[in-house]
C-alpha cells in the first residue's frame, strides 16, 4: 500500500487493490461516487474473509477444539484493534453488532428504555440520519421523555448556539451525528459534549460518515457512546461498531438475549457475562469482525490524515465545479470547508432522473432523502442527488459526473 508522497495518495496504485473499479456498464469506466453508502473493499481486506473460511472457521467462545480457539482468538483481537483504531481503552469498550443503526438502537434500550421518563429530555439535530432521530423519536413516545432539535442555519452549520439553548438540566442525552451524510458538515463533536457533560447529560455522536474518512480519537472528543459502520470503511457489510465509556457498558443491561452473553443461567435467573460479551447474543459477525480489523490495518497503512485530506478535496473541486451551473443548488456548508460529499438539486430535474441518466454514463451516485427526510423537507426538497468520494476517487470521475448532468439538462429541456 503506498502513498506517493506526504501530502497525495497514490490513487492509481490504490485503484488497484479494487478490482469492482474495473467494471464497464455499456462501454463506460464505473465512476462510483457513492461512497458514503458503502464503500468498496480492497482484495486484502476480501482476502481476510475467505481466509478465515478456509482455515478457521468456527463458532467463538463455544468449543474448546484447536479451530474455535483460533476463531476465538482472531475475534477478540478484532476488538482490540477496532479499539486502536479509534482511540478507545480496550475491547471491553467496542461491542460489535450488524450496523451503526443496531448500536444507537442498543444504547436506546439498553440505556433509554431504564434511564429516560417524562420530563427528560433528548436533544438532537435537524441533520440527523433516520437511523438515530426515528430510534430516539420511538423511545421518547415509549418513556414519555421529549425529543428537541437543534437547528441547521442556511449554509448548512449547525447553530450552536441554539443547540446550548436545548440543553438544559433536564437533558439527559445528547445525540449529534459527527459528518452529515447529506450536507458535508462536519460537527464541532468536542464541543458538543462539552455542552451535554456540563449538563450531567451524555453524549452519543454517530460516526458512520467521519471514521472510513478522518482521524477519530473517541476519549479526545469525551464521547460517551459512538457508533459507525464497517462497510462504509472498506469492511465487510454486517458489521458494526459501538463503542461505549466501560463505566456505562458495565451499568447497563442488555436488551438482546441468548448464548454467549450469559455467565450463569438457571430455571429462574440469570447472570451476564463480562464486556463486551453481554451485548453480543448469538453467534456474532465473526469474519466480519476479523475483516473490520483488516480494513483498519489498510487504512492506517494508508494514514487517515492522507484519506481526509484527499476525500476533502474531492469535494471541494466538485463543489466548485458544480457552482459554474446556475440551475445546481448545492446543500450545505461551502467547499473548502466539508467533508467528502457533495449533495445538489439540479432545478427542474428529480433526483431519481437525474441518477439514471448518470448511471447510463455508468456515474453511480445517490439519489433521494439519503436518510434525513426531516432535513429535505425544512430545505423545501423532497430529494437530493449526492456525489460521495474515497481513497480511490479521482478528478477526472468528478469531470465525468459534471458532464453526464448535461445530458440531464437536454432531456429535461
Amino acid at each position: 500500500m503506498g502513498v506517493s508522497e506526504p501530502e497525495s495518495l497514490d490513487v492509481e496504485r490504490i485503484r488497484e487493490d479494487f478490482p469492482i473499479l474495473e467494471r464497464e456498464f455499456a462501454g463506460e469506466q464505473l465512476a462510483y461516487l457513492d461512497n458514503a453508502a458503502t464503500s468498496q473493499t480492497p482484495d486484502r481486506v476480501v482476502d481476510a474473509i475467505a481466509r478465515y473460511y478456509r482455515h478457521t472457521n468456527a463458532n467463538v467462545h463455544r468449543g474448546l477444539h484447536q479451530l474455535s480457539q483460533e476463531a476465538s482468538i482472531a475475534y477478540e483481537d478484532a476488538h482490540d484493534r477496532v479499539a486502536e483504531f479509534i482511540g478507545a481503552d480496550g475491547r471491553k469498550e467496542v461491542v460489535f453488532g450488524k450496523n451503526t443503526t443496531e448500536a444507537v438502537n442498543t444504547v436506546a434500550y439498553a440505556w433509554g428504555l431504564a434511564e429516560l421518563g417524562p420530563g427528560d429530555e433528548v436533544v438532537m439535530t435537524e441533520m440527523e440520519h433516520h437511523a438515530a432521530l426515528v430510534t430516539w423519536q420511538q423511545i421518547a413516545k415509549k418513556t414519555g421523555a421529549t425529543v428537541k432539535y437543534a437547528r441547521v442555519d442556511e449554509e448548512g452549520y449547525l447553530d450552536m448556539d441554539h443547540l446550548r439553548e436545548l440543553v438544559t438540566d433536564d437533558t439527559e442525552m445528547v445525540s449529534v451525528v459527527h459528518v452529515s451524510n447529506t450536507l458535508g458538515t462536519i460537527n464541532p463533536v468536542s464541543e458538543i459534549a462539552d455542552v451535554a457533560h456540563d449538563h450531567d447529560a451524555l453524549c452519543f455522536v454517530d460516526g458512520a460518515q467521519s471514521v472510513p474518512h478522518m482521524p477519530v480519537d473517541v476519549k479526545a472528543m469525551d464521547a460517551d457512546f459512538f457508533a459507525f459502520s464497517g462497510h462504509k470503511m472498506c469492511g465487510p457489510t454486517g458489521i458494526g461498531v459501538l463503542y461505549g465509556k466501560e463505566h456505562l457498558l458495565e451499568e447497563m443491561q442488555p436488551y438482546l438475549y441468548g448464548g454467549m452473553m450469559i455467565e450463569k443461567v438457571t430455571f429462574e435467573e440469570s447472570t451476564w457475562h463480562e464486556l463486551p460479551w453481554k451485548f453480543e447474543a448469538g453467534t456474532p459477525p465473526i469474519s466480519q469482525g476479523i475483516a473490520l480489523a483488516e480494513a483498519c490495518d489498510y487504512l492506517d497503512d494508508i494514514g487517515m490524515e492522507n484519506v481526509q485530506r484527499h476525500g476533502e478535496a474531492l469535494a471541494e473541486y466538485a463543489h466548485d465545479r458544480l457552482s459554474e451551473f446556475e440551475d445546481i443548488d448545492i446543500l450545505g456548508p461551502p467547499g473548502d470547508d466539508r467533508a467528502a460529499l457533495v449533495s445538489f438539486d439540479l432545478d427542474g430535474v428529480h433526483a431519481h432522473d437525474a441518477s439514471e441518466i448518470l448511471n447510463d454514463f455508468a456515474v453511480a451516485v445517490r439519489a433521494g432523502d439519503h436518510c434525513t427526510q426531516p432535513l429535505h423537507d425544512k430545505l423545501g426538497i423532497s430529494s437530493s442527488t449526492r456525489a460521495s468520494f474515497y481513497i480511490y476517487n479521482t478528478e477526472e470521475e468528478v469531470d465525468k459526473l459534471v458532464e453526464a448532468l448535461d445530458a440531464a439538462r437536454e432531456l429535461f429541456a
